[in-house]
């Protein structure tokens, strides 16, 4: 899902909560270098997170996210914040953390926070199925400062350096590339990964376990590891492989990859995939599961889409999840054939439609002020997806992967909302697709057609009569398919009526018989 990327998990996740973005736009992080310790004797964390921060208007205060240490004994606490070695002073708020320094606008600061604690969430410390210890990161969509003191919303990107102590028996993958691993005394080793990418908290992950890793090989100057546990190595390292086959898919088709490496992790977490800039990590069973493809080609797309090229706000939560289902779809296309994108537009449509009757929204729903895990639903996939699939079906292939990379070249490494996507697509199309933007995101619900026909012999024609049921009006293009010749009708009004000529008295009629077209509807023969 964000992430949870194994559709049929979606009920999992609205029982988990999430609070609302809390946001500071006086601020924007440049840099966060987490220093953190761990150990195998209890869940505290201790740590030493260096943020340097560029003041966009001049303050005497400023804030960072980061959860308190609550009455059950949950949660962070900070012990000094620093300046060049000098004391800051600062309040810790319940999930914020106010600290007190005066900052010119456009000065740039780096301020020292030290602090431990049990991370309520985000971090997650558990044991794996073969009862191994284990500490992975689990951030979206801002569940971060639940152990990282951070800026934690998608619009403040930054680049990310983790320094990890543990236990020497662990492996650790994180974010970027790893530029030191050090054996220290008492049996403990650090490890440093750094990020040279700007990305957003919820994409900043630390893995670590018992791992066996894998050098898969490189994707042109792009190495891709496999991480996964030891007792899994064997189908691990196989089943993982295929991400070798993906990546070049996207670099081709979208633009390069933004990151030093690829490493794909099995993990332990609440979602079935995340898409941590990277470091994928993905649901404990993955390594033996038959769709193990999908799910990593939903998650290696993720890395242009949510990653690279993020959304400005959990509304355009589409802009990730959308362009990741559909991207997945067109790889598998790509692989297998037409009918393979015929048959999974068909079944996300079913899946669409089933949603909409438990709650009819738009696409980009700005009703949603907390509680981010309701938006993965079938609005922000399968709906993102369709409406990508029509737009590539109105532009045509080439426009449209054009349009895709202007989007991404532009958006890398920043934030974009939808009407940012439509503004790259018009200037790269020279369409006006305000119309088309406007019915499929921002209004809830879909085309419900009523499609009446007859065959009027003397004339030699079919005659449609096409109702649109629903209250506000769509234009699209309508296909259908007499005896195997295909017609396309505009549609826009309430009613159209339209005569199609025939050579004779037809024994096939197909509704959009490619399946292009996200509507419902019921035929009737006269």
């Amino acid at each position: 899902m964000h992430k949870l990327h194994l559709y049929f998990i979606f009920t999992l996740l609205y029982c988990l909560p999430a609070a609302a973005q809390v946001q500071f736009p006086a601020i924007d992080v440049q840099h966060y270098n987490f220093a953190i310790s761990l150990n195998d004797k209890n869940d505290t964390i201790k740590g030493a997170a260096t943020v340097q921060v560029k003041f966009l208007n001049e303050l005497s205060s400023f804030s960072l996210n980061l959860v308190k240490q609550n009455s059950k004994g949950k949660g962070m606490l900070v012990s000094a914040i620093k300046e060049n070695n000098r004391n800051v002073p600062f309040v810790q708020d319940s999930d914020v953390l106010v600290i007190n320094a005066v900052a010119k606008n456009n000065s740039i600061h780096s301020y020292t926070i030290t602090y431990k604690g049990v991370p309520v969430d985000g971090l997650i410390i558990s044991t794996n199925e073969f009862g191994h210890r284990t500490f992975f990161g689990d951030n979206w969509p801002n569940r971060a400062h639940n152990w990282l003191p951070c800026a934690d919303y998608p619009a403040d990107k930054a680049t990310v350096d983790f320094v990890v102590t543990a236990p020497a028996h662990y492996r650790v993958v994180a974010n970027g590339a790893k530029i030191a691993e050090t054996n220290l005394s008492n049996n403990l080793k650090l490890t440093h990964w750094k990020e040279t990418a700007q990305i957003p908290t919820k994409v900043m992950v630390i893995g670590v376990a018992d791992f066996a890793v894998d050098y898969t090989g490189d994707v042109g100057n792009i190495p891709v590891y496999t991480y996964v546990f030891t007792e899994n190595k064997n189908e691990g390292f196989k089943s993982y492989a295929v991400a070798k086959e993906i990546l070049p898919f996207y670099i081709k088709n979208a633009g390069p990859y933004a990151y030093e490496k690829l490493a794909n992790v099995q993990s332990k977490t609440i979602f079935g995939g995340m898409e941590n800039a990277g470091a994928i990590f993905y649901f404990e069973k993955s390594v033996t599961s038959k769709g193990i493809e999908e799910l990593m080609a939903h998650e290696i797309a993720h890395q242009w889409f949510g990653d690279a090229a993020s959304e400005k706000s959990f509304a355009h939560l589409w802009l990730s999840e959308g362009f990741a289902t559909y991207m997945t779809n067109l790889y598998l296309e790509n692989k297998y054939g037409a009918d393979t994108l015929k048959k999974r537009l068909s079944a996300d449509r079913t899946t669409v439609f089933r949603f909409e009757k438990k709650r009819l929204t738009p696409v980009v729903d700005t009703a949603v002020k907390d509680n981010y895990m309701q938006l993965l639903n079938a609005n922000s996939y399968q709906k993102g997806g369709w409406i990508l699939h029509m737009l590539r079906r109105m532009l045509g292939d080439d426009i449209f992967w054009k349009g895709i990379r202007n989007y991404y070249a532009k958006y890398n490494g920043s934030n974009a909302n939808t009407d940012d996507l439509r503004k790259v697509m018009e200037k790269t199309s020279g369409q006006d697709l305000k119309q088309f933007f406007n019915q499929w995101l921002y209004t809830a619900g879909h085309p419900q057609l009523n499609i009446r026909w007859k065959y009027n012999a003397d004339s030699k024609v079919i005659e449609l009569n096409i109702d649109q049921q629903q209250n506000v009006l769509y234009e699209f293009p309508l296909q259908v398919a007499i005896d195997s010749k295909l017609f396309t009708i505009g549609i826009k009004d309430k009613n159209t009526l339209v005569q199609l000529p025939v050579t004779g008295k037809p024994t096939d009629i197909k509704i959009d018989p490619d399946v292009n077209l996200l509507a419902g509807y019921e035929v009737t023969a006269l």
